[in-house]
């Protein structure tokens, strides 16, 4: 296939980029490398297995790479949930006008299909964990969210409109190796600052739901390979979940350090945060996939992966 991957560069696309090489596609990646790293995707430019457009999405010029294209995967966004209570224009530009301009340039070209990413933060705080694809009312409470969930609205409206597929993906806490931000590299942060205290946002006691990259990968593709509905929408995450304070303590033993914990205090990290998230992923393992690690053992690979 003739697959396109924008923010190709970043955490989770240079993934799905050696998952998509692997699998022998001819790949271009689009991606303005603002936020994402060119050298998780150096090896396959080097070896000339992919074709990079440095190009911001709300330019223009990379449209013409689309034609003659089989699938989008749009991973390009803006990942800092914490920052849109700060900066929601940017968010907004960069998630919901991207968007649209990439469906306006798949409907030019034709191409077929999306891949999309989406998050947990579209449900909001929900009064049903774990939560359902089909739960309502979706109110979310950062502007991330509500940027994610209006992409959802668009998308499925362009895939009943113009005859295209979609796959959906809303994702719980998606970490490992390339992650270039996060709690745990919040909390790397502040111990090389000091290793002898660690403040803690919030009390500590959020509790979500996490999976380590590459197994979040190996379900994206097993969804596509199985479903063939104009839009498909499925949760992806673990069946377990962690607290804040639990991945604390697991840092500190792989780094062989005993700080004083300081809590900023509340239930929530800062604004926009979730307390409490867990995704239903029974739709997910009525295909047949079922996640091979847990929250715990994603967050101890994501652990050693950022340490190295």
């Amino acid at each position: 296939m003739r697959s396109i991957v924008t923010g190709g560069a970043g955490f989770i696309g240079s993934h799905l980029v050696d998952y998509l090489v692997s699998a022998g596609d001819d790949v271009i990646v689009i991606d303005s490398l603002i936020s994402g790293d060119l050298n998780s995707i150096q090896d396959h430019l080097d070896s000339k297995r992919i074709t990079l457009v440095s190009a911001d999405l709300l330019s223009d010029l990379w449209q013409e790479h689309l034609f003659g294209a089989d699938r989008v995967y749009h991973l390009a966004a803006d990942p800092d949930v914490r920052e849109s209570s700060v900066s929601p224009d940017k968010q907004l530009n960069n998630t919901i006008i991207a968007t649209h301009r990439v469906l306006e340039a798949m409907r030019k070209a034709s191409v077929p299909e999306i891949v999309f990413t989406s998050t947990s933060t579209v449900y909001g705080e929900a009064s049903i964990i774990p939560t359902p694809e089909s739960y309502t009312p979706m109110e979310p409470v950062s502007v991330y969210g509500a940027s994610k969930l209006a992409c959802e609205a668009l998308i499925s409206a362009y895939c009943h409109s113009f005859s295209m597929r979609s796959w959906i993906f809303r994702f719980a806490n998606i970490i490992g190796a390339r992650s270039g931000h996060g709690v745990i590299t919040d909390f790397i942060r502040k111990l090389k600052a000091n290793p002898h205290e660690l403040e803690i946002l919030g009390d500590g006691k959020q509790t979500k739901s996490y999976l380590e990259v590459r197994e979040c990968i190996r379900a994206i593709m097993f969804v596509v390979h199985h479903t063939q509905d104009p839009v498909n929408t499925y949760n992806i995450g673990s069946e377990d979940w962690i607290s804040v304070t639990e991945i604390a303590d697991l840092l500190c033993q792989e780094m062989g350090l005993s700080p004083k914990y300081r809590y900023t205090g509340g239930s929530r990290g800062w604004v926009g945060d979730v307390p409490k998230m867990q995704l239903d992923i029974s739709r997910l393992k009525s295909l047949g996939f079922i996640p091979e690690i847990s929250s715990r053992e994603s967050v101890r690979i994501a652990v050693k992966s950022a340490l190295e």
